[in-house]
């Protein structure tokens, strides 16, 4: 892909969201870095699901050591894996608080060698905690790169090397957010929402989702236009029959006429009581 069309895709996705933000909810680094650590093979509802009941009883790495693995299983067991994460929960708070002072390290080999912490794990917490450039590649990520023809690659490490090749500096801060929502929420796995893709005419992926199969995608962006439609059609079927029940005179809950009908019986008896008083 040309540097000219790889440009406009991220023009388009920063005019689009020009403040990304993760979608795992936490208040300190060290709570993004278990939240991150917790979302392998999940997703972040279910991590912030359980984040929202561990973090006030316990959200630093010594209170965590002092829960205890059993006792932090419980609030971890929405985001499967629990036995695992929780054993490397709690080796990861020992760690931290022996060798870093309870503190998350601004370091790629000192966060790698943190248990149930990988390259992307590391490549998160630099990016968004200590703002450097970094590119994650997650399952998303590596489907839109090699998807659009952006940064092909047979590995998340060969997409990330190539992300960083060619995505321009001035996006570099933010991409990783952008390319990861658009391929969780628009081009997703299976049926990607093509038709409300806003980078479609950039992408190199053919052949593209129809119009007519939009409905077919499980694509949130995609749900969304279905569900918006039927709100819309639900609602004009209300106001036509509003209407018809109006032309038709039809009485209301009083069994007073209704509509054009009750204003003509307004003025009709009006009339009358003109007439009488006339009359008199």
């Amino acid at each position: 892909m040309n540097p000219a069309r790889i440009r406009a895709i991220y023009q388009r996705l920063q005019k689009a969201n020009p403040d990304p933000k993760t979608e795992l909810n936490y208040s300190t680094p060290f709570e993004l870095l278990v939240a991150v650590m917790l979302s392998a093979h999940t997703t972040d509802r279910s991590v912030n699901a359980a984040t929202k009941v561990l973090y006030p009883v316990a959200n630093t790495a010594q209170a965590i050591l002092a829960l205890g693995e059993e006792g932090v299983k419980p609030y971890i067991k929405p985001v499967g894996m629990y036995n695992q994460k929780a054993k490397n929960l709690m080796e990861l708070c020992r760690r931290i608080v022996e060798l870093h002072g309870g503190e998350v390290p601004n370091d790629r080999e000192a966060l790698e060698s943190l248990p149930g912490v990988g390259r992307k794990t590391a490549n998160v917490i630099l990016n968004i905690v200590f703002g450097h450039t970094t590119i994650a590649v997650d399952t998303h990520i590596f489907r839109v790169s090699n998807r659009t023809g952006l940064a092909p690659g047979k590995d998340p490490l060969a997409v990330e090397q190539e992300l960083n090749e060619v995505t321009p500096d001035e996006f570099k801060l933010n991409a990783h957010h952008w390319l990861l929502l658009h391929g969780r929420y628009v081009c997703i796995a299976r049926l990607p929402a093509c038709p409300k893709c806003i980078i479609r005419d950039l992408c190199e992926y053919e052949p593209k989702t129809p119009e007519k199969d939009l409905p077919k995608s499980d694509a949130p962006v995609a749900r969304n236009v279905v569900r918006a439609a039927k709100e819309e059609a639900k609602a004009a079927a209300k106001k036509t029959a509003r209407v018809a029940k109006s032309a038709a005179g039809t009485p209301d809950k009083r069994g007073k006429p209704a509509g054009k009908a009750a204003a003509q019986s307004a003025r009709a008896k009006r009339a009358k009581a003109t007439a009488r008083k006339r009359a008199r």
